[in-house]
């Protein structure tokens, strides 16, 4: 277990990783040492496997699969050493938050034999290869092509299921992140296709026992509601599946934003503080 309540693992992009982020990776460390944090993790994004899903913005900054691969080397090595530079001070969590792409699950695997992270974040941000989280317009075309968010949000699930029993991800990132440009999603998560996928989802991550991120990163853009929705949240509970905050912070100012008010919802709620330590557990 981890001693300490305020905890984030999700998080920790950085502009010197990542193109949408900023500040160093140190400054973001220092700060979340300023704010009391005696643990955190830091799950930068892997690389993609190939030219075509890599981002706009790391394409407009010239960033080839190569330079991306060489980037992600230069992170674990500076996360490397600040968990030695700073461990009197805070524990740090080695991580990193994986693609649902075509290649992903491969390319997950070689970089866990190659750079041992203490845990990973299994994260989907895409469907059949596109971003829908990119751009409400990006978002608004998948939806077209799957003729409705209905079967968009399903094939999300399934896709996130897929993920889920490849990778075994100690944390499951921003769960119901399909919802992101959806003002009615609270009533489409209800309807039964869906609904019955979350349960599907929620049950093999409480039989693999793997934790579930309580992601912050939404009140970071002023929106009202973290993912995962109350519905949601009360599932996990019911089914006894450790939730766990991540501030899924892009600068130093958002490190460990909100986790304090995060956690108190989730004593609230009847949820478990004591959090478990983070291992990776991804089949080989």
């Amino acid at each position: 277990m981890i001693n300490s309540e305020l905890i984030s693992l999700h998080g920790g992009h950085s502009g010197q990783f990542c193109c949408h982020a900023q500040d160093s990776l140190e400054d973001l460390i220092k700060a979340y040492i300023s704010k009391g944090f005696k643990a955190v993790g830091i799950s930068e994004h892997m690389p993609q496997p190939e030219h075509r899903l890599i981002y706009p913005d790391e394409l407009e900054q010239g960033f080839s699969v190569k330079d991306l691969g060489d980037r992600f080397s230069r992170y674990f090595f500076e996360l490397e050493r600040l968990k030695k530079k700073y461990k009197s001070d805070i524990r740090i969590f080695k991580g990193f938050e994986t693609e649902t792409v075509t290649g992903s699950p491969a390319l997950v695997r070689s970089l866990i034999r190659e750079f041992n992270p203490d845990y990973i974040v299994g994260s989907v941000h895409h469907l059949n290869d596109r971003c829908f989280d990119y751009s409400r317009q990006d978002y608004e075309a998948i939806a077209a092509d799957f003729k409705g968010l209905d079967a968009m949000y399903t094939a999300y699930f399934d896709a996130q299921y897929k993920m889920i029993l490849d990778l075994h991800p100690f944390v499951v990132g921003h769960f119901d992140i399909i919802r992101i440009y959806d003002p009615d999603f609270e009533s489409r998560l209800d309807k039964p296709e869906i609904a019955e996928r979350i349960q599907r989802n929620l049950s093999v991550i409480k039989e693999l026992g793997l934790v579930l991120d309580y992601n912050l990163r939404p009140l970071a853009k002023g929106k009202k509601m973290p993912y995962l929705t109350p519905a949601i949240l009360e599932r996990a509970k019911a089914l006894g599946i450790p939730v766990i905050p991540g501030d899924d912070a892009h600068s130093k100012e958002q490190a460990g934003m909100f986790v304090d008010r995060a956690v108190q919802s989730l004593k609230d709620m009847g949820f478990s503080t004591n959090w478990p330590t983070p291992r990776c557990m991804t089949p080989a």
